[in-house]
C-alpha cells in the first residue's frame, strides 16, 4: 500500500499516472450477461487533461467507476503509476481512492444536512487532517471556487452552479493526483456550465493534477489535451 501511495507523489510531468489495458466489465441482468466494457485502454499522464466521449450507454461512467476503484472490472488491468491494482485488498483500495483520487459527478452529491464548508472539510478530516487545518484549507478552496460567501449555507440554499463549484472544491480537498469527472456540467444551463468548466480547468491546470472527464459536449472535449472514445464497449 505504501509504495503505491508514495509513488504517485514522485511522478514527473511525462510519467504515466494511470494505465488501462484490455478492460472488460460484464453485468448479469435477468440471468443474461451484459457486456458493457469489451476491451481497449489508454494512458493518462501527469498533468494531462483527457476527455472521454461516446454515445449514451456506451460504458463511460462504468469505466470511470472502475478506474476510480469504486467497482472492479471483470477483466483486463488497471495500473496506477505502474502498480497493478487488481490484487490489492479493500483497505488499500479505500486508502488509495481517498488520498489520491478525486471525483466530480454530474449532480453535486453534496450532503444536504451540512454546510458548504462542512462538505469540503469532511473528506479531509476522514483522511486524518485536523479540523483547524481542514477548515482553513476548505475556506481557501471555496474562495478559489468563488463561493466563499456561501460557506455557511446548505446545498438547498445555493444555485446549481454554486453547488457544483462547492463539489469541485470538495473533490480537490485532499489534493488528489487524479481527478475523475463524470459530466461535471451536465446538469447546468450553458451559461453556468461554461463558468463551472472554466473553473474546473483552471484549478486542475494550476495544481498540475491529471484529469479524465466524461462529456457529451464536443466543445468541452476539444478543450482537453486529448480525446479518447468508447464505441461498442471498446475504449479507443
Amino acid at each position: 500500500m505504501v509504495s503505491i501511495l508514495n509513488s504517485l507523489s514522485r511522478v514527473s510531468k511525462k510519467d504515466t499516472v494511470l494505465s488501462v489495458r484490455d478492460i472488460k466489465k460484464t453485468f448479469v441482468e435477468a440471468g443474461q450477461p451484459l457486456n458493457i466494457l469489451r476491451g481497449g485502454g489508454f494512458d493518462l499522464y501527469r498533468g494531462e487533461i483527457v476527455a472521454l466521449v461516446g454515445q449514451s450507454g456506451s460504458g463511460k461512467s462504468t469505466l470511470l467507476q472502475c478506474v476510480g476503484l469504486l467497482d472492479k472490472p471483470t477483466g483486463g488491468d488497471i495500473f496506477i503509476n505502474g502498480h497493478p491494482i487488481d490484487k490489492i485488498n479493500e483497505e488499500t483500495r479505500t486508502m488509495l481512492r481517498r488520498q489520491k483520487i478525486g471525483f466530480v459527478y454530474q449532480k453535486h452529491n453534496l450532503l444536504s444536512d451540512f454546510t458548504a464548508l462542512e462538505n469540503v472539510v469532511m473528506p479531509m478530516m476522514a483522511n486524518g487532517t485536523s479540523e483547524n487545518v481542514a477548515c482553513a484549507r476548505a475556506m481557501k478552496l471555496l474562495k478559489l471556487a468563488n463561493v466563499a460567501h456561501r460557506a455557511s449555507h446548505f446545498p438547498a440554499e445555493m444555485s446549481g452552479g454554486e453547488q457544483q463549484r462547492v463539489a469541485i472544491a470538495r473533490a480537490i480537498a485532499n489534493n488528489p493526483e487524479i481527478l475523475l469527472a463524470d459530466e461535471p456540467t451536465g446538469s447546468l444551463d450553458p451559461e453556468h456550465a461554461k463558468v463551472v468548466f472554466d473553473l474546473l480547468l483552471d484549478l486542475v491546470r494550476k495544481s498540475k493534477m491529471s484529469m479524465l472527464f466524461v462529456t457529451h459536449d464536443m466543445n468541452l472535449a476539444k478543450r482537453a489535451d486529448r480525446i479518447i472514445t468508447i464505441k461498442d464497449g471498446i475504449v479507443k
